[in-house]
């Protein structure tokens, strides 16, 4: 895939990126990640899309928010694997990426003005770099709505919800993304595994834990 990395809204670079992996190159062993598709069911009635939808709403503007967790990388016959934290704190995406034993660690901000890779300044070159370690495009610009479950707000999506008027599956951006589980989070319920495909790339992501402004309500 020769896209970008980063999105044309942060000069021009489209990160379509649930994540670097700049340094977790160096880690050893390939990820066979062919998760199949849970089963779902039709969208429920029309009451149940306007709730669907005010949940969205929700969520699309939570501001504040950290994850952690795990992420494995399939890509052709390359695969690796990293500890995962990913913080959201307004307009800006921090994900920190580690490899066993603290090897291969990676930071990756994603601001208005642009990704910044462990620290140096956002720049088109940093990005080229970026891209041509991994071989494919991030979609981090995207994923920190489809990590919370819903599409991102500025393009066209095609959402399949479960019995309990959840995503269970999401396609938007090129990018194929399956809800395997969900877990309990102040009254209702976040993805804990989610499965991201585009094209030969799979990206496995586990939740171990989720932290949200106390009483935020996204139900």
């Amino acid at each position: 895939m020769n896209s970008p990395v980063a999105s044309s809204r942060y000069g021009g670079v489209r990160l379509p990126g649930v994540v670097v992996f700049q340094g977790a190159l160096l880690l050893a062993g390939c990820a066979a990640l062919r998760p199949a598709a849970p089963p779902v069911v039709p969208a429920p009635s029309a009451v149940g899309a306007s709730v669907w939808e005010q949940r969205v709403g929700v969520l699309q503007s939570l501001p504040d928010w950290e994850l952690q967790g795990r992420a494995a990388v399939a890509y052709g016959k390359q695969g690796w694997q990293a500890s995962l934290t990913f913080t959201q704190s307004g307009d800006v995406s921090d994900v920190h990426l580690a490899g066993p034993l603290g090897i291969a660690a990676s930071e990756l901000t994603l601001m208005p003005a642009g990704l910044s890779v462990n620290g140096a300044p956002p720049t088109a070159d940093v990005v080229n770099r970026l891209q041509a370690k991994l071989g494919f495009a991030l979609p981090l610009e995207d994923l920190r709505y489809w990590l919370l479950g819903v599409p991102a707000p500025d393009a066209p999506a095609d959402v399949t919800r479960n019995a309990s008027d959840r995503a269970a599956q999401l396609s938007q951006a090129g990018w194929t993304v399956v809800f395997d589980r969900y877990m309990p989070n102040q009254g209702d319920v976040l993805p804990a595994r989610l499965v991201l495909s585009h094209e030969d790339v799979r990206i496995r992501i586990v939740v171990e834990q989720w932290k949200l402004p106390a009483g935020a309500r996204h139900d």
